[in-house]
């Protein structure tokens, strides 16, 4: 019974050893503004909550309010990106307001749910940080 459970507790370590050093792809926010001015085609995935939201995000965004997107009813907020990736396969960006945990969180569910990570970008540093502020939507 021992080794069965020293066994349990060396994966679940294994595993949560794994989660600190899964990687990321981040877009610079100039690299985002050039995106944006060009009309690129993209699918932004806003996750803040409903407020933020409301005081600034990109033209075109989904708004999902998904955020800290720690529950699965958080996570079922984001399918409609992955339809409109789907759809499109046009590239996703994540925005989140700090493009931490949350950001990290959605991404990998977009992952999970057949977005490919060539596709897939969380803006640096989030929306909070966002340098160009005259770009936003505010309502």
């Amino acid at each position: 019974m021992k080794n069965l459970t020293l066994v349990a507790l060396s994966l679940i370590c294994l595993l949560n050893v794994a989660a600190i050093f899964e990687k990321f792809n981040y877009l610079e926010p100039d690299q985002f503004k050039q995106w944006l001015e060009t009309d690129k085609p993209m699918i932004i995935v806003d996750i803040q909550d409903k407020d933020a939201f409301a005081a600034h995000h990109f033209a075109g965004s989904i708004e999902t309010n998904a955020f800290p997107v720690k529950t699965d009813a958080e996570k079922k907020q984001i399918d409609p990106a992955v339809a409109a990736y789907k759809a499109s396969g046009n590239d996703v960006v994540v925005i989140c307001p700090r493009g931490g945990g949350g950001a990290k969180r959605c991404y990998s569910y977009l992952k999970s749910q057949g977005v490919p990570e060539d596709k897939l970008t969380i803006l640096k540093n989030g929306v909070d940080k966002w340098p160009y502020r005259d770009m936003l939507v505010t309502q």
